[in-house]
């Protein structure tokens, strides 16, 4: 591996190869880097193939370096500005709010009981002459 390689530099290198995970780019004649999906641009990329192809020059910034197993990390996202993020929509106020379940229970009798109010009731009724089956 060449020793100018630093995590952190900026490179250009060419794409050598191209896999459904990433992409591997020659930064010299005797070192390669793989650039991670997840790290060729800002935003999700569903194939890498609509981004880029074999021969093509990119500009990387090396995030790793692990001479031990012969590995550099690359990324292209990284030597990109990030797109500005639209102010989301505003949602439209005209619809009614429905209310929350805690609102309805509290509202009126209708919906669900709970299992405590049920409980005692079941209870009750156990304990009632008139239900007990002879």
């Amino acid at each position: 591996m060449s020793e100018k390689i630093e995590t952190g530099s900026v490179i250009t290198g060419k794409v050598t190869g191209i896999q459904p995970y990433g992409v591997f780019v020659a930064l010299d004649e005797n070192t390669q880097g793989l650039v991670h999906i997840s790290e060729i641009t800002h935003g999700y990329v569903k194939d890498i193939n609509e981004h880029l192809k074999v021969g093509d020059e990119v500009k990387v910034k090396v995030l790793s370096v692990d001479e031990a197993a012969g590995k550099i990390g690359l990324s292209i996202r990284a030597t990109e500005e990030a797109p500005v993020q639209q102010e989301a929509k505003p949602k439209k106020a005209a619809r009614k709010r429905q209310p929350t379940l805690q609102q309805q229970t509290e509202e009126s009798p209708q919906g669900f009981n709970t299992l405590k109010d049920k409980l005692e009731e079941w209870i009750e009724q156990s304990q009632r002459e008139d239900l007990i089956k002879k």
